[in-house]
């Protein structure tokens, strides 16, 4: 094959004279600009190390230590105390002399001059932690700012007032603090008391009165200490036994989607569309490398942490007997791709140079004409991705440890990322409200086989040209891989464009060699565990309902009208949503970030409260006046919003109790009360997704350029599953999912609840007279 030629440096033959090389120098010539490629990389990753280790000091202020020093002793000013003079004496003479006194001199004040500036340094970064560490600014009201607060964001702005990289604040950033066991355990009494009667209510009061006073002490002691060694006490084990141990199906159950600008189309060419992303993300990825990104920024000022975008490409799951591993690679010089059931290799250099967006857009274009069938068993390979770990682990060991099937498959996880060409056209149509459905469900299983579900995330292109990701979530939560989506639809949007064909800019370089296909020899046994393992899958999928749509009557704009916040304000209707569905209340989970930590990752908001509950029961009953059921609203968004900053803040529930149980294996401890805890479903799973993490646009200018957000699977058999979008001032998407199998839901449940959720809006827009027209 042509491109087999293309990768080998050099052939031999063995003739009776000896053995005859014949060099090829182009392909030596790649592999001299790869590894030029390879140092330079090194080399900005030692030079950012140095400045990210210097922070907020830099060569420069250094640089401006020593000229001080030495500038006042030739003033004949000793700004040191004598100090230069001690390490003047205790310089070693063991080796010779250093020359000229003079150069001692000198010497010595560069040494003085380094410890002033590296204790300065330490100094700043400690001072810096101490204000990260005070959290009240988040409880005050936005008019009613106190003293201490204006203070504190002065002394923050000084103190990271110079342009900092990507991971500059890592280590400046304060420990996720492990909270009281009294604490913890009130706050869980307080947000179970709507849940249960009184009877069940003082069962579950004396289970954590006992666990109080007799286990958690000694679990907490342990717990503590592991906060103190430990960078962040809860996300490795987070990881580790939330996600990598999990033994079931990740499609669906695990994984999430994101969806393209639905309002919008830049071209219908699909092979272009790809072309510009793939640039972009590699683009950003150079960014990454390079630490060029600006940290995330809470009032624009508190940085956030940003060690989970480390391994947002070249990384993969590796599926696992007992547990699952994460491989991530330092660099990554192609993707994998998948079209009606054939793995191709792309290369995403020629050299050390990035494949312009044309170049991409042809080489997508050769794969899009190949008329090549495909290899037995390869059609439906990545369905092991899709079906139970314990299964895809024994099949991987046996069948792809060697040979042609480990090379391939090395191909697909040491890729940057996965690409899948779709031959279904997907886009949101406003007259047909089914199109937003189906395109997410494309996004969340596909045909369960034709997304690689180990990879951190696939790209997908749909036929129309159309995208979407799926992203793998246990090495990182929704707005990392929403930063990285929101840089690149704007930089396809706003930077690289298209013709008026709507191809990508740019000729293409006709002479690169073409994607190569990949390799594989499966056995029918093999075969049979990939049927086994798609037949898993396709029963998950066809079991999951999921129903998106876009709620146009109001947005954020008109929500504050009401005095409150978006999120309280979605989060209640919520409830009303689902009382009204299901004529009960249910253990609410929402997502919130701890990214004000170091290493943070997520806590749980309990959302359904004895205020919002209140709130409820008065809106069923029909009875009340319009001023009591805003000020019980009222009441209930006051309770949410505290609660959402308490998690935010290190103070939640459920990581805290999900870490005493993990430490209650370990010490093979047995708590009743922990054991029904983390036994208990969360019915109703909600998260609300980022948006405008990355000001590259005008959204006011641009207001169509809004993506439709993105969605999951339902977290319990009898649940929903609500991910929802607070797109602008004006409008909100909703992606709603449950099981079809479930004994409490039927058909179209999932857009019961849907058309639930629009009413509940509306009622409570209703209370405040809330419309457009308002506006």
């Amino acid at each position: 094959m042509a491109e087999a030629h293309q990768a080998v440096a050099f052939q031999f033959t063995v003739t009776p004279d000896g053995v005859d090389f014949r060099l090829s120098r182009e392909a030596l010539r790649h592999i001299y600009l790869s590894g030029i490629n390879s140092w330079k990389k090194r080399l900005i990753r030692i030079k950012n190390g140095i400045l990210r280790g210097v922070y907020p000091g830099s060569p420069t202020s250094w640089l401006v230590v020593v000229m001080a020093t030495v500038g006042s002793n030739y003033c004949k000013v000793d700004i040191s105390m004598g100090l230069v003079h001690c390490i003047q004496r205790c310089l070693p003479t063991r080796y010779g002399s250093y020359g000229t006194p003079q150069t001692e001199t000198l010497l010595s004040m560069v040494i003085f001059s380094t410890g002033v500036w590296a204790t300065g340094i330490f100094l700043f970064r400690q001072t810096l932690k101490l204000l990260l560490s005070y959290h009240g600014w988040m409880f005050e009201m936005h008019s009613k700012t106190s003293h201490a607060t204006k203070i504190w964001a002065i002394c923050v702005r000084l103190l990271s007032s110079r342009r900092p990289m990507l991971y500059s604040f890592q280590t400046s950033l304060p420990k996720l603090p492990v909270p009281s066991v009294p604490a913890t355990i009130h706050r869980y009494l307080d947000s179970v008391r709507p849940l249960l009667d009184d009877e069940a209510y003082f069962r579950m009061e004396s289970l954590a009165k006992e666990f109080q006073d007799k286990i958690a002490p000694r679990l907490q002691k342990y717990l503590v200490l592991k906060s103190w060694w430990a960078t962040n006490y809860v996300s490795d084990w987070w990881e580790e036994y939330v996600y990598l141990r999990g033994r079931s199906p990740i499609m669906v159950n695990s994984n999430y989607y994101a969806m393209d600008f639905v309002l919008i189309k830049n071209t219908s060419q699909q092979a272009a569309r790809l072309g510009n992303t793939v640039h972009a993300m590699i683009m950003y990825r150079r960014k990454l490398d390079r630490e060029e990104i600006k940290p995330v920024m809470a009032l624009g000022m508190v940085p956030m942490c940003s060690y989970q975008m480390e391994r947002m490409f070249n990384t993969t799951r590796i599926p696992g007997k007992e547990t699952d591993l994460l491989q991530h690679l330092s660099e990554s010089r192609h993707v994998a791709v998948y079209h009606k059931g054939r793995f191709f290799k792309v290369w995403l250099y020629e050299g050390s140079c990035l494949l312009k967006p044309r170049d991409l857009e042809m080489q997508f274009q050769r794969i899009l004409d190949d008329t090549s069938p495909p290899q037995p068993g390869e059609e439906k390979l990545a369905a092991l991705t899709a079906g139970g770990r314990v299964e895809w682990a024994e099949a991987r060991q046996k069948f792809f440890s060697s040979g042609k099937n480990k090379m391939s498959l090395d191909t697909i996880e040491r890729a940057a990322f996965f690409v899948a060409l779709d031959e279904d056209s997907h886009c949101y149509n406003p007259d047909d409200e089914a199109s937003l459905s189906l395109y997410g469900k494309s996004l969340l299983h596909g045909n369960c086989y034709n997304r690689w579900f180990d990879k951190s995330f696939t790209l997908i292109s749909c036929k129309n040209g159309q995208l979407g990701l799926n992203t793998e979530h246990s090495w990182a939560d929704a707005p990392i891989i929403g930063h990285l989506w929101e840089f690149v639809l704007a930089t396809d949007t706003f930077h690289l464009g298209y013709t008026e064909t709507g191809h990508c800019v740019g000729e293409p370089n006709t002479k690169l060699p073409p994607p190569q296909r990949m390799q594989w020899d499966i056995p029918e046994q093999c075969q049979t565990a990939i049927e086994n393992s798609y037949q898993v899958a396709k029963a998950l999928a066809d079991d999951v309902e999921l129903y998106c749509f876009q709620f146009l009557p109001f947005g954020k704009g008109l929500i504050k009208k009401c005095r409150t916040s978006p999120d309280a304000f979605v989060q209640i209707a919520l409830q009303l949503a689902h009382f009204r569905d299901k004529g009960k209340f249910c253990l609410t989970y929402e997502a919130s970030m701890t990214r004000m930590f170091r290493e943070g990752r997520t806590e749980t908001v309990r959302s359904c409260t004895s205020e919002s509950t209140a709130f409820v029961r008065a809106m069923m009953t029909g009875s009340h006046k319009k001023q009591d059921l805003q000020d019980l609203f009222r009441k209930a968004s006051e309770k949410h919003q505290n609660m959402y900053r308490l998690a935010m803040t290190g103070a939640g529930i459920d990581r805290h109790l999900f870490c005493l149980y993990i430490v209650s294996k370990y010490l093979g401890v047995r708590s009743p009360f922990l054991d029904e805890v983390l036994s208990e479903p969360w019915s109703l799973s909600t998260s609300q997704i980022p948006q405008f993490q990355i000001c590259m646009f005008d959204p006011k200018q641009y207001p169509n350029h809004l993506g439709a957000g993105g969605g999951f699977g339902p977290v319990a058999d009898h649940g929903y599953g609500v991910s929802y979008m607070i797109a602008g001032e004006n409008t909100m998407f909703f992606h709603v999912s449950s099981k079809l199998s479930s004994s409490e839901t039927f058909p179209q449940n999932a857009l019961r609840f849907g058309n639930h959720i629009r009413q509940a809006l509306l009622d409570i827009a209703d209370l405040f007279k809330i419309s457009k027209t308002d506006s």
